[in-house]
């Protein structure tokens, strides 16, 4: 059993700070310690639950160099922040995991969200292939000004997927770009659809080169010279570009930051990718996998600004998790048994 498959089970597998991190143990090393530090597997477990490696003589935590590296925030708090996160439709926006968790600020709330939307990045996720649709949209922004490619105020998006057919849609990538020139276009299409692929898009021409040297296939739908309308004849972009945009309505009543924006694309991505999933724990296992895999993310380098010395401290959580917590089924851990 890798993962819990409701919230029942949840609350029951994840009900101390112990428990949250001989799971995160189990994930970041299945087959045994490894020191992250000099990949000696000879080590020895202390009581809290911290390795002291056997080659460098380091004192290794299981949240070293991760998602939860130096938190001060209850692990239950984060595992439970993991779990609204990925099972509730729609996600959920910091105002509103604060409220759930009762954490003590939403700053720490908003910070929380954002070190588990860059664990949803896979480095080893596979390209897109077979043929793939790639379109541009605009998002945010509250400037008026002339619509298209040069509207003021808001942030250019470059928006690939999958087209199945004889009808469907497969997985998606998004990405914001700097301008719709050649080099951000191609380059996009480049890093995110495999060679040997069909790419479908509109007149605009710098997606002209792709089809040279026999990279890509390339289908050209010249909508000025069309009967129908755009979202006709690019049905999937515009679907992932509309579903997008309500998604950061609804959830996130639109307030997000151009900054921040490719976060926010990356966490729907991840939802898009995964939406027929029926299970409601593997999301989260998934997630959890990354968080292990992905190295830390401080809130000055998220904030992209530096607090003057004795300014302060930021507000704190609750020092222990304001949750009811069930008590365990069975003995011992479910993920590690071997039944």
């Amino acid at each position: 059993m890798d993962y819990p498959r409701s919230w029942e089970e949840f609350v029951a597998w994840f009900a101390e700070d112990d428990d949250c991190r001989d799971y995160l143990d189990w994930l970041r090393w299945p087959n045994g310690f490894v020191c992250p530090w000099c990949a000696t597997t000879s080590g020895w477990q202390r009581v809290d639950g911290r390795w002291d490696c056997g080659g460098c003589g380091r004192v290794v935590s299981q949240t070293a160099g991760t998602v939860f590296d130096k938190t001060r925030t209850p692990l239950t708090l984060w595992f439970s922040a993991a779990w609204h996160m990925t099972n509730q439709k729609n996600g959920i926006s910091g105002l509103g995991l604060q409220r759930e968790l009762r954490l003590g600020s939403a700053q720490t709330a908003w910070h929380m969200l954002h070190r588990l939307r860059s664990a949803m990045v896979r480095a080893d996720r596979s390209l897109l292939h077979d043929e793939v649709e790639v379109d541009e949209t605009l998002v945010g922004g509250e400037k008026h000004g002339p619509r298209g490619r040069g509207a003021l105020g808001k942030t250019l998006v470059v928006v690939a997927v999958e087209l199945k057919r004889p009808k469907g849609y497969g997985r998606c990538r998004l990405s914001v770009i700097p301008d719709a020139g050649a080099e951000s276009l191609q380059g996009f299409v480049r890093a995110n659809v495999a060679p040997g692929s069909t790419i479908v898009t509109d007149g605009w021409p710098s997606y002209v080169g792709l089809a040279r040297n026999g990279e890509y296939e390339h289908i050209i739908k010249d909508l000025s010279a069309s009967e129908l309308e755009a979202h006709e004849e690019l049905p999937g972009v515009h679907r992932v570009a509309s579903l997008l945009k309500r998604w950061l309505l609804s959830t996130h009543q639109g307030a997000v930051s151009p900054e921040h924006l490719q976060a926010y694309l990356e966490e729907y991505t991840f939802r898009f990718n995964r939406r027929t999933s029926r299970r409601p724990g593997l999301l989260f296992y998934r997630l959890l996998e990354g968080a292990v895999a992905c190295g830390p993310l401080t809130y000055d380098d998220l904030a992209k600004i530096r607090r003057p010395k004795g300014s302060g401290k930021s507000p704190t959580p609750p020092s222990k998790p304001q949750l009811v917590r069930l008590p365990l089924a069975t003995t011992g851990r479910a993920w590690r048994s071997t039944g």
